[in-house]
């Protein structure tokens, strides 16, 4: 194995807090402060290099397709940040990705939460080690090699939930982004498939939990064997009337 992948991987740094303070510079070349994202909003955050020929391409192709499934409202619900981990990235380069992806996504507003940014190579270092993120320049191929995948942090900015690969479950993602609002969005559904489905780190995906689901089952059953039983009660109340 070429030395360039033996460093590359993700470490699950669950609860992990991101270093909000860290300067990063958005696509019309500001200064932001990476915690001025979140503000009471969970946060999708996506690790990526703009010049990427091909993996992080299907890694935002694939953020996108998701969120274009999701009824909650990018910008309103949650943020997206997407940072260059090649610290030799400007923002020029950053603007025209935003300007294809907004194009892409169309979806109003998007543009206020869709954030594309870059930073020098401490700054970025700082966000990918928070959540474990290892990536290596290989001069083989004069590409990164580097895993994919996207997480979900907090609006307090602690890492809450890992998604691997270039596809994500559109249920999953947004179970993700209500737990990690601590169900401060979403809908009473959403409260109540969280109730049914657990969290699995390892795989990255949402799994049921046979238990929670027999006590929903159980109480619903009740529910309705009481409803049927008060309207029983009432009919013969009225017939012995």
């Amino acid at each position: 194995m070429p030395a360039a992948f033996q460093k590359i991987g993700i470490d699950q740094r669950l609860n992990n807090q991101m270093p909000l303070e860290t300067i990063l510079q958005d696509e019309n070349g500001t200064k932001v402060r990476l915690g001025q994202y979140f503000k009471g909003k969970p946060v999708i955050l996506a690790l990526v290099y703009y010049a990427c020929p091909m993996l992080c391409n299907l890694t935002l192709n694939g953020l996108k397709e998701s969120m274009e499934k999701m009824s909650l409202d990018l910008g309103k619900d949650y943020n997206v940040v997407t940072v260059s981990f090649d610290d030799r990235e400007t923002p020029p380069l950053a603007r025209n990705k935003k300007a294809a992806y907004m194009k892409e996504y169309g979806r109003e507003g998007a543009a206020e939460g869709w954030h594309f940014l870059t930073g020098n190579a401490v700054a970025v270092r700082k966000v990918a080690e928070a959540v474990g993120f290892h990536y290596a320049w290989d001069s083989m191929t004069n590409q990164f090699a580097h895993a994919t995948a996207i997480m979900v942090i907090t609006p307090e900015g602690k890492v809450s939930k890992y998604f691997y690969g270039i596809k994500y479950d559109p249920r999953d993602l947004r179970l993700g982004l209500v737990d990690a609002s601590n169900q401060k969005i979403g809908s009473p559904v959403d409260k109540i498939l969280l109730f049914c489905y657990h969290y699995d780190p390892a795989t990255g995906k949402y799994g049921p939990v046979v238990m929670n689901i027999m006590r929903l089952a159980a109480g619903a059953t009740i529910g309705t064997l009481g409803f049927f039983m008060i309207l029983w009660l009432r009919r013969e109340h009225r017939s012995a009337a």
